[in-house]
């Protein structure tokens, strides 16, 4: 038995289609081959596309380059109205200054301050849980509702429950599921002057959620200035200066960047926690062995941490086969020559984290769930080389410490307590929404250990 993946689709289909299963699903839309290929090329009427599967071509993207190679602007026309000029769009200048601001936020030592917020809402989920013991739930909406309670703890000291938290949490549900990776733009340049073809509600909950993320930085913006802000993420964003232009954030960047920091530390925590959980179902020798890991959790501080091992290459290993962010696109700003071919100047370079981690040249059993290949010297290489859920290079994500932290002491505190089961008839199939999803949701029922 291994994890499910979609059914990828033929090698041949017209460009209409390929548009259609493109938009309606980033991940079938894509041929089998590519699990194999180190470089594909895919034309348009308008611009050529080259997905990357080698790592070399792949470092020399991110990290030898990156200057030479942007993030396309094709992805940040579906995100540009929740995400305006937040860190997860920008490119140069503008880029490097908002990462100068954000980045001491994500320190090691700052991280150790966060995990008594992590661990206090991953208590109150387990508390949340009791009710339903013998149910069958759904996980995505689980684990949507810890990373979201985890992220407004750390950012900005408030629970979930918190009127201005749980509004952004509705509104963004509803977000998430109408909003694919790419819109009409991906595919066809459309001028400046145009007006962007996204949805009346995409619009209306991204203002929506933008209006209440605002409310919430202003409140912070005045305890500041009285000298009465708590000592989180949010205050120590908005108090860092830059160091070379001694200016911060505005409350227009803030709201950008607390976006950003909703998107990508809730959506992208809940997608990898869900497929976690769905694997442990699947494995119950590791579930087991997990749980009994998780005893260590009586001591709950930082330290604890260190003795999370296994949960920590279980989760690993889930980030693996289930990489939250499927495909990354970047520009190429000038001609280059990639694998003896020619890549024009403006054409789109798309590395796919979802394909790099099954690469079949690269990894031993590529579709097999083995948390123990982190100790094999396949997977000590292929870590260094072919694993990058979090980016790498100058764009790593600034938050990857953080999900390393959060994501093993969740787990861990779930399964010390509940037991997941597989429910017959309930395999979920991962589509690319904004981030790795499960089309129908993952259904698992809920035992008490």
């Amino acid at each position: 038995m291994t994890p499910p993946k979609p059914s990828p689709r033929p090698d041949k289909v017209s460009l209409w289609r390929y548009m259609k299963l493109f938009r309606k699903d980033i991940l079938s839309a894509q041929p089998q081959r590519l699990y194999r290929a180190w470089m594909a090329e895919f034309r348009t009427p308008f611009f050529r596309s080259y997905l990357i599967n080698q790592p070399e071509l792949i470092d020399t993207v991110l990290k030898k380059r990156p200057e030479d190679f942007p993030k396309s602007n094709r992805i940040s026309e579906g995100l540009r109205p929740l995400l305006g000029e937040s860190v997860f769009l920008t490119n140069g200048e503008t880029w490097k200054r908002q990462r100068r601001i954000i980045d001491p936020a994500f320190e090691g030592g700052r991280l150790k301050d966060t995990f008594s917020a992590m661990h206090v809402a991953g208590q109150a989920a387990v508390d949340r849980l009791h009710p339903q013991v013998g149910a069958v739930v759904e996980c995505e909406e689980i684990t949507s509702h810890i990373a979201a309670d985890v992220i407004f703890r750390t950012l900005f000291s408030v629970p979930i429950e918190h009127e201005v938290a749980a509004q952004v949490f509705d509104k963004f549900r509803s977000y998430q599921r109408e909003q694919p990776i790419l819109n009409l733009a991906a595919f066809v340049p459309l001028p400046k002057w145009l007006p962007r073809l996204h949805s009346r509600r995409t619009r209306k909950n991204a203002k929506e959620i933008r209006r209440l993320i605002q409310r919430l930085t202003a409140e912070r913006t005045e305890l500041i200035a009285r000298g009465r802000a708590p000592d989180d993420l949010a205050t120590k964003i908005m108090t860092t200066r830059d160091p070379e232009t001694g200016h911060g954030f505005d409350t227009q960047e803030m709201v950008d960047q607390v976006a950003i920091f909703f998107l990508a530390g809730h959506e992208t925590s809940a997608s990898a926690l869900a497929w976690t959980l769905y694997l442990m179902a699947m494995y119950p020798e590791w579930q087991a062995r997990v749980a009994e890991e998780a005893v260590a959790l009586d001591t709950a501080d930082f330290a604890v941490m260190s003795r999370l091992k296994l949960s920590r290459d279980v989760f690993r290993e889930a980030l693996r086969l289930y990489p939250p962010v499927p495909m990354m696109v970047r520009e190429a700003t000038c001609p280059e020559r990639f694998r003896d071919r020619d890549v024009p100047e403006g054409a789109q370079i798309v590395i796919s984290p979802w394909h790099l981690h099954r690469q079949e040249r690269l990894w031993d059993r590529p579709d097999a769930f083995d948390p123990t290949r982190w100790e094999t010297e396949n997977g000590k290489t292929c870590q260094r080389n072919a694993f990058i859920p979090f980016s790498a290079g100058s764009r790593v994500c600034t938050g990857a410490g953080f999900a390393m932290i959060e994501g093993p002491l969740l787990l861990s505190m779930l399964l010390r307590h509940y037991r997941f089961e597989l429910v017959e008839g309930q395999t979920p199939v991962p589509v690319a929404h904004l981030t790795v999803r499960s089309k129908d949701g993952i259904w698992l029922r809920l035992v008490e250990r």
